[in-house]
């Protein structure tokens, strides 16, 4: 379960003492001046931005008599007004032991992990608040059809970034919906994939445990995402940095077969636009999932076959085109295996004494 119904409440409470439970969208300002007039705070949107060894950072917290946060102005409006509303889950939680950059540059302690997670779920909740998103949501599984167009409108009526609404529908999904899910994050450069965040909450084979030098399942709408968005991308004018890309699929594993309902977001970063990246949240096809998601079964969502790895799959080349890599992990357990069957038939094989000379 990834509901934690203390944060909620803290979050709840925080906004309706301050008056942020009537806004929709939080706006900026509001944050700002929490942050200011109630914690004392001084705000920079400059020095990150121009300097040469910082720019690549989210933001700097600096403790004081007078904390200072650094912000890079070169983030979206969505991504500094959570960074702002992660700040106040510091102060309003009484986290202290935390990180001082985003992301963080390096761990001291499992407690600032934690305390690092309850601050940004308290941002979640402060800005997607619980049961407005939750009727938001209703509406959009209740949907007899696929439409992505319900989810732009969501990232818009919140003020967001993909990762932060698909992300809360992690939150909020399991325990309200009875949903068993999964989320995945990847970010690409001209092919080449690399998995930075991930949860796992229903029986999916994810990739984590693999070898590095192994090639995920180009057939992950993670994964397809990219690769339509690096076209979509080819077609754009130039310059245009808010290229956003949304997809649905239904995906079958071919060993175990596990069914999953996947839809999720592509985009460029804003602090490098030369990198993509992708996001997807998944549901497990159980009884439940067929109840609740009404849309699953729409012909208009495309289906495929996944696997974990393409060292790891067994499709010959005819029956996929995105192979990464040559099946060498299946290749060798199957020739372990004959070897395994070879060995076996010889005790049935009859002995033949030797004549002696």
């Amino acid at each position: 379960d990834n509901y934690f119904p203390d944060i909620e409440d803290a979050a709840a409470d925080f906004a309706q003492a301050t008056g942020l439970a009537a806004q929709a969208p939080v706006s900026r300002q509001a944050l700002e001046e929490l942050l200011v007039d109630e914690y004392g705070y001084t705000l920079d949107y400059t020095v990150l931005v121009d300097h040469p060894e910082l720019r690549g950072y989210r933001s700097v917290y600096r403790n004081g008599t007078r904390p200072r946060l650094l912000l890079n102005r070169a983030l979206s409006e969505s991504q500094l007004k959570f960074l702002l509303a992660r700040e106040l889950g510091y102060q309003r939680l009484e986290l202290t032991e935390r990180a001082t950059t985003s992301s963080p540059d390096r761990v001291e302690s499992f407690q600032q992990v934690l305390n690092d997670f309850r601050a940004s779920y308290f941002a979640g909740a402060l800005l997607m608040p619980q049961a407005r998103f939750l009727a938001d949501l209703g509406e959009f599984f209740s949907e007899p059809t696929w439409q992505p167009a319900r989810l732009e409108a969501m990232l818009t009526r919140y003020d967001l970034t993909p990762e932060m609404l698909l992300y809360r529908i992690t939150e909020l999904a399991p325990r309200f919906f009875g949903l068993k899910l999964h989320f995945l994050r990847v970010q690409g450069v001209h092919g080449s994939y690399k998995l930075v965040k991930r949860l796992n909450m229903n029986r999916l084979l994810m990739p984590s445990g693999l070898a590095l030098d192994e090639h995920y399942c180009r057939r992950w709408l993670v994964m397809g995402l990219l690769r339509d968005l690096e076209a979509q991308q080819a077609q754009a004018p130039a310059g245009d940095g808010n290229v956003l890309h949304v997809a649905a699929q239904y995906s079958r594993f071919l060993v175990p077969r596990h069914d999953f309902l996947c839809f999720g977001f592509a985009r460029p970063l804003a602090l490098n636009p030369t990198v993509n990246s992708s996001a997807i949240v998944g549901f497990q096809v159980d009884d439940t999932a067929r109840e609740v998601i009404r849309f699953l079964d729409d012909a208009a969502v495309p289906h495929e076959t996944i696997n974990e790895t393409c060292e790891r799959c067994p499709l010959a080349p005819e029956e996929c085109t995105v192979r990464a890599a040559p099946p060498t992990v299946w290749e060798a357990r199957e020739a372990r295996s004959r070897r395994r069957t070879a060995i076996a038939a010889l005790d049935e094989v009859p002995v033949r004494a030797k004549t002696p000379a």
